[in-house]
């Protein structure tokens, strides 16, 4: 049912003061873990200097702190792999909704192992650094290894390292999106070539054999993970509905169908800007649809040229949304196009659900077969038009929701601002509540 009319109190839901710190979006779960393994390797790194782990007698040992530097580094690409990011959202969903719900929360957070990318690929980073330092100093106090060459790439290696860094920090991030992209592909394509040069000039010092050491094998399981989503490739056909100038569904059927709650990233060209858009897929019928909103250069030129053919790149990847297995009923939040990964979800119908879409002139925007569609999807949804009723309180909102509905959870799809502050105001409630971190 779209409301044109509605009666809701909009005051802001009041919470217990210890809640709005403890579940403060600085503390967040991403934050949480990427602190856990700084202090995890802090503790490492601390007891090898009262052991002795890390050299003594005028030289460091530079196999234990070589060997830190890879775990971490493999921790931090690994879990950004898609197959496993998929792995582990299947282990999530596994937690039946008949046990507590402070488990079924913990869960549902599953979506934050971006903080084990970011903490294992500093702290990587950290020992690399590290380890050059080892290396030049054994140098200076008279050692003949490493040598020169491996000198020369571990340096660079580290200074790349650390360029990668510094365009993944959150301001440097979203004012320069682009570059951080560009740094983050062909940067790190660099830094894993040498990290083989590295690897076999190491081999070569130490008179070795380069299948016989752990480098090798874990190198190799790196390559393939990054390897993976561009052999995975094709160029597709796609045919483009616009049911407004601010809005493009996007029709494809090449032989996939996805799941509800994935993702596929698309391009123009097989090496250029690759975005991500929530996959909607409708049961019984194959392929797909993509719901691209103007929200920037790329969003707006697909909109106003729309190609007949995109790059789509990697496997069907797994989403926030699709922890709402892990509950009994949940309440949607969506504004814009946000309704795009929340409508799968309502097509599907595994979960009952109430929808609650904040969007200016629904039906003008986005056409009345999808509004059509939503409203026959989910059961008196609440479709505010902000065109005529302002923006609302979805806190408010999604509080009355829960209230009336039973829901045990909270899914909130928006821009980053709302989103965090929904989630904030629910969790801080005691709800639990889920929504996009803007990690990558």
């Amino acid at each position: 049912m779209t409301t044109e009319t509605v009666n809701i109190d909009t005051s802001a839901p009041q919470a217990k003061s210890w809640r709005r710190v403890t579940r403060h979006p600085a503390l967040m779960e991403y934050r949480r873990l990427a602190f856990l393994v700084a202090v995890v390797n802090l503790a490492v790194f601390v007891l090898g200097l009262q052991s002795g782990r890390w050299g003594g007698a005028g030289a460091f040992a530079l196999g234990p702190i070589a060997d830190m530097a890879l775990i971490n580094l493999s921790l931090g690409i690994l879990i950004r792999q898609q197959r496993v990011v998929n792995a582990l959202f299947w282990l999530a969903t596994r937690v039946p909704v008949s046990w507590p719900l402070w488990i079924r929360w913990g869960a549902g957070k599953v979506f934050h192992f971006g903080g084990l990318h970011s903490g294992g690929t500093v702290a990587g980073t950290v020992w690399f650094g590290f380890l050059l330092y080892a290396m030049a100093t054994n140098r200076i106090a008279g050692a003949a290894l490493p040598s020169n060459l491996t000198l020369g790439l571990s340096a660079a290696m580290v200074g790349l390292m650390s360029l990668m860094i510094v365009t993944a920090l959150g301001p440097i991030r979203a004012k320069h999106h682009d570059l951080f992209e560009k740094v983050h592909r062909f940067v790190g394509w660099t830094v894993l070539g040498l990290f083989w040069a590295q690897t076999v000039s190491i081999t070569h010092d130490m008179g070795g054999v380069l299948t016989q050491t752990p480098a090798f094998w874990m190198l190799c399981v790196i390559t393939l993970s990054i390897a993976s989503p561009w052999l995975t490739m094709k160029r597709v056909k796609v045919e483009i509905e616009k049911p407004s100038d601010h809005v493009a569904i996007a029709r494809f059927d090449y032989g996939d169908t996805p799941f509800a709650g994935s993702s596929n990233a698309i391009s123009h060209t097989p090496f250029g800007q690759y975005h991500a858009f929530a996959n909607i897929p409708t049961p019984g019928e194959d392929g797909y649809r993509l719901a691209i909103s103007r929200a920037g250069d790329w969003t707006g030129d697909f909109i106003s040229n729309p190609p007949d053919r995109v790059w789509v790149k990697g496997i069907t990847t797994s989403g926030v949304a699709r922890i709402e297995e892990l509950f009994t009923r949940v309440v949607y939040v969506g504004t814009g196009s946000g309704i795009g990964p929340i409508l799968p979800h309502l097509l599907k119908g595994k979960v009952p659900s109430h929808l609650i879409w904040s969007t200016r002139s629904p039906r003008a925007t986005y056409g009345d077969a999808l509004v059509d569609e939503i409203e026959a999807s989910t059961e008196n949804p609440l479709i505010w038009d902000t065109d005529t009723h302002g923006k609302p309180n979805l806190s408010a909102l999604a509080l009355k929701a829960v209230r009336e509905t039973g829901a045990e959870a909270v899914i909130v799809i928006s821009n980053q601002k709302l989103t965090r502050r929904v989630v904030h105001d629910m969790e801080s409630l005691g709800l639990p509540a889920y929504g996009a971190i803007w990690d990558s």
